[in-house]
């Protein structure tokens, strides 16, 4: 069982830590020339700006969600991935 927790945590740290590095090098890279095509974003969802609204007049709920993906950030998680394979193989 405590195998299975930190394997789970540990998943979560890796895929995490890669898409925020992916982010940060996305930005960093947005006004380098040959590397701006790094920081083209894709996003998909349904906007927070205008959410589906469900009013049921006693309660009102709003229901948005956006997911914002780079080539920067796949990279990264990818890379993450290997790396969690590689170190976590003991655990």
């Amino acid at each position: 069982m405590k195998e299975n927790f930190k394997r789970t945590i540990a998943f979560l740290f890796f895929l995490l830590a890669g898409i925020v590095l992916g982010t940060v090098i996305a930005r960093l890279c947005s006004g380098v020339p040959y590397l701006s095509w790094l920081s083209y974003t894709m996003s998909v969802g349904i906007d927070t700006g205008s959410p589906v609204i469900l009013d049921l007049i006693v309660f009102k709920m709003a229901f948005g969600f956006s997911l914002s993906v780079n080539p920067a950030q796949i990279i990264c998680v990818i890379i993450a991935l290997i790396t969690y394979n590689k170190t976590c193989k003991g655990l």
